[in-house]
């Protein structure tokens, strides 16, 4: 960035196609020949030409994005202070609406389970910031297989048991957590609230639990790491960037931070098709030029995918026992089985099912236990029940995503550190599930406490009336009415 200051009033000239400059964070930048680059379309770009566009910017962006991707030339310099006019903005029907749900939501000592933060997300976040954190690949089969796939798994409870004292502590990569679970990376907090993943590290510090950093995060990987109380345990998901200089700058950056574990995603060299996020993009502005050709297509994912690119580790992102073993015998220290929230490939296994599998085939081969060897899965998980199944199947613990988000969107920091609540605290799921199935500690949820004879059926569980009233359904296409 130079030190050229540009008066507001400068940069407002640049506001057609041929000329286009924005301000974000107090900086210019000329964007012209980006235009048509831009994996969101030239129109939400042109809509803030020679305006401040940081707010719109804010919640879709990684840290830095328009810095590192911009050449260094198209760094114009500081908009004089005080001169910016911020764009005049008009609520919409629709946003007061919103606002008004807002402002009736329950108290939170009637959300009662994770669905129910679900519920309220889904009537007060922006749409576009819930087909986002909602949406799936293609028909959304494995999105929703992910989370129905527990039902097919049945307890077989040990009684006559003193269940007076229950410790769900455990320990994930040899650091001690309140209980089997970690908050696994999501990209884009800040679609939900403003404050963004920093929340989601002050809940982990608050009970006692581990936060792995996305690499796509809202916040700054050193404002998340900031917000950390000291010994706080984080670990760090990387996607592996083109450029294997940045990467190494990453990785050095986070050993340095104090991160104590890094989990590559795998799984991602393309991102799938979200079809209710690539909805929301034709439901936007009408095009700034008529016949202007503009890629509207793609959603909010696309603005993030350019830094992924394939990578021949294997760790987060298993989804068959074979990957499994050749991640065990290149002695990686574990593997998260995985298929993305259901949101790369469509009709993918879910978590628990490869889980089955691959504890199978290792015991066949005489590899299990490994204590050397940890695994961990993710998807689907909306109580402590399905944690429990997951730990008597051999997982060491469980990655949670999506549930965290719904719970800080819809009530903030308050609202994640409820539904830590509700999974952990005492006479609540965690401990009261452990005393019905017979469990004084994490060591003693064993494989004889499940039967998993139905798992790999597919065929329908009893319907889970909660998670269906939750899932918003695909749409299709339809003739436009004439206003």
């Amino acid at each position: 960035m130079t030190n050229n200051l540009l008066s507001a009033e400068t940069v407002a000239a640049h506001n057609t196609r041929e000329s286009c400059w924005i301000i974000v964070h107090g900086n210019v930048y000329d964007v012209t020949d980006f235009l048509d680059d831009h994996p969101g379309g030239s129109n939400i770009i042109l809509k803030y030409a020679g305006k401040d566009a940081t707010e719109e910017y804010d919640p879709i962006h990684p840290p830095n994005a328009i810095m590192d991707n911009l050449p260094k030339e198209k760094h114009l310099g500081k908009v004089e202070p005080g001169t910016i006019v911020k764009m005049a903005k008009e609520l919409t029907q629709e946003e007061i609406d919103r606002e008004e749900r807002v402002k009736n939501r329950p108290p939170l000592s009637e959300i009662l389970n994770l669905h129910d933060f679900e519920a309220i997300a889904k009537e007060i976040m922006p749409p576009k910031a819930w087909a986002y954190y909602s949406s799936a690949a293609d028909d959304e089969i494995t999105n929703r297989e992910n989370h129905l796939a527990y039902q097919r798994i049945w307890f077989r409870p040990r009684v006559l048991r003193d269940v007076t004292h229950v410790d769900w502590s455990t320990k994930i990569l040899g650091h001690k957590t309140s209980m089997p679970i970690y908050i696994t990376a999501t990209a884009l907090g800040k679609l939900g609230h403003p404050e963004g993943e920093v929340l989601l590290t002050r809940a982990a510090a608050k009970h006692g639990i581990i936060q792995m950093i996305p690499t796509l995060a809202s916040c700054s990987f050193d404002d998340i790491v900031n917000a950390a109380q000291p010994g706080q345990v984080q670990f760090m998901q990387l996607y592996v960037n083109k450029d294997r200089d940045i990467t190494k700058r990453l990785v050095q950056h986070a050993e340095k931070r104090g991160i104590k574990g890094l989990f590559i995603t795998v799984d991602a060299p393309q991102l799938g098709r979200r079809e209710k996020d690539m909805r929301m993009k034709f439901e936007g502005d009408a095009d700034v030029q008529v016949g202007t050709a503009v890629d509207r297509s793609q959603g909010a994912a696309r603005a993030i995918s350019s830094f992924i690119d394939p990578v021949p580790i294997i760790l987060k992102g298993i989804q068959c026992w074979e990957d499994a073993l050749m991640a065990l015998e290149a002695k990686c220290d574990g593997i998260v089985l995985s298929n993305h929230g259901g949101r790369q490939l469509d009709m993918s296994r879910s978590g628990i099912e490869v889980l089955e599998e691959v504890v199978t085939k290792f015991k066949e081969r005489g590899l299990w236990p490994c204590p050397k060897f940890e695994i961990y899965i993710d998807g689907g998980v909306r109580r402590a029940t399905d944690v429990l199944k997951a730990v008597a199947m051999g997982a060491t613990a469980v990655g949670i995503g999506r549930p965290f988000l719904y719970a800080y969107s819809a009530y903030g920091q308050d609202g994640i550190n409820q539904a830590l609540q509700i999974l952990k605290e005492s006479f609540d799921e965690m401990e009261m599930n452990m005393r019905l199935l017979g469990a004084r500690t994490i060591e003693e949820v064993v494989p004889e406490m499940v039967d998993t004879r139905s798992l790999c059926s597919h065929s329908s569980p009893p319907a889970n009336e909660l998670y269906q009233s939750n899932y918003d359904k695909l749409r299709r296409a339809a003739i436009k009415s004439k206003l």
